[in-house]
């Protein structure tokens, strides 16, 4: 059973402030209470989103044939309507979403791998999605030293050599089932680019019958951050991983999702600031890869096409 209520006001965090320990807090806060906040001044420009939001819609409005030929390989390129089934129990044949995959370009055999579409059908496509990676990710590296400076860490821990995934994504807007049906994300943290169309609804007590689900609105310019299961189990769920979805509403709708993990031979293991006598570790360390091995199996059935599973073998 679920309720729908109304739009949620969620914390409007300015990562451009110098005082760097109010942010941490103000950030500390947020991911303690909702798991979700909204990023403002980070330097993506609002000119810019819609240019990539311009040429997302290109790639996505080929026909079939075009954007078959670059089927998901290595966790990059592109994803069909109904290939995903964020949540197992649903009885959809899927989500009506498609979606596309960049992978790092930060390591030159991680780039290796992207696919990319031909400049003859979507002639900026390629230098505009790189663009948009770098610039996204600047931000958030900035994020990830404000998040580990809120958890009492050295600044660069979670930043120095994050894994980092762009996904391009088309929401049909059909009616009669969730967009993307009700999940948490698996990684670290997750930075959101809307075009402003709603549907994105949180539930902040995932375990709470009935589900109560609110409206998370549109802020011009901001990027919708969310907390990842690996950061609420490396926090002993101190910092919530916040259950999530996408609601049809009749219309078309684009985002990108840019994905920050640590690298697969890192350990998660509980963080001192986290765990006490009274609160011990709840989960036992894991290998990063390992994790998310078995967390993508839940999604797409197999290991062989896993973003991490070439790279836990090393």
């Amino acid at each position: 059973m679920t309720v729908t209520t109304t739009t949620l006001n969620l914390p409007i965090i300015d990562i451009s402030s110098p005082d760097r320990v109010s942010t941490a807090n103000s950030i500390r806060q947020a991911c303690v209470e909702y798991g979700f906040f909204y990023l403002v001044n980070h330097g993506v420009e609002e000119d810019f989103m819609k240019q990539a939001f311009e040429e997302s819609a290109k790639f996505f409005s080929l026909p079939i044939e075009h954007k078959i030929k670059l089927n998901r390989k290595e966790y990059r390129g592109y994803t069909p309507l109904y290939a995903e089934k964020l949540d197992p129990s649903s009885l959809s044949k899927g989500d009506p979403k498609e979606s596309y995959y960049i992978g790092s370009l930060e390591d030159a055999t991680s780039a290796s791998l992207n696919q990319w579409p031909s400049e003859e059908l979507v002639p900026n496509w390629r230098p505009t999605m790189e663009s948009l990676f770098w610039r996204i990710l600047s931000a958030g590296k900035k994020l990830l030293s404000l998040i580990a400076l809120s958890l009492n860490l050295d600044e660069d821990f979670f930043s120095k050599k994050p894994e980092a995934f762009l996904r391009l994504l088309r929401y049909s807007g059909e009616l009669g089932s969730c967009a993307a049906s009700a999940h948490s994300d698996y990684g670290l943290v997750t930075l959101l680019i809307t075009n402003g169309v709603p549907g994105l609804q949180i539930c902040k007590e995932k375990l709470k019958q009935p589900q109560v689900w609110e409206d998370v609105s549109h802020v011009e310019g901001g990027i919708i951050v969310n907390i990842g299961d690996m950061m609420e189990r490396w926090t002993n769920c101190v910092y919530q991983s916040t259950l999530h979805r996408v609601v049809p509403t009749g219309k078309e709708r684009y985002s990108v999702a840019f994905y920050m993990d640590p690298p697969t031979d890192c350990v998660v293991e509980c963080f001192e600031s986290c765990c006490s006598e009274s609160s011990p570790p709840r989960f036992p360390p894991i290998r990063s890869g390992d994790y998310f091995s078995e967390r993508f199996k839940l999604i797409y059935g197999s290991e062989r096409d896993l973003k991490w599973s070439n790279e836990s073998k090393n």
